[in-house]
């Protein structure tokens, strides 16, 4: 089988530790349930990824060089 977060073309998708989440929901002054939402069954999810936790995308840019997106995990 074929792990497809592994492909080149599939952005880093980094989990956020509880200190992380709070300093982005801060920052972005928002609630977690604001952010928009990722499905569990996601391929590019990493394997530890649960519901309810954050995931931190990082995009290449064409105009900002890379592109940093938060995600909630749902089921």
């Amino acid at each position: 089988m074929v792990d497809v977060s592994q492909h080149e073309l599939v952005p880093d998708h980094v989990l956020l530790d509880d200190d992380e989440i709070e300093e982005v929901l801060a920052e972005y002054d928002v609630k977690k349930t604001n952010l928009p939402k990722i499905k569990r069954t996601d391929p590019a999810l990493p394997d530890e990824a649960e519901v309810g936790d954050v995931v931190k995308i990082v995009r290449d840019s064409r105009t900002t060089d890379e592109a940093v997106v938060y995600r909630l995990v749902v089921s």
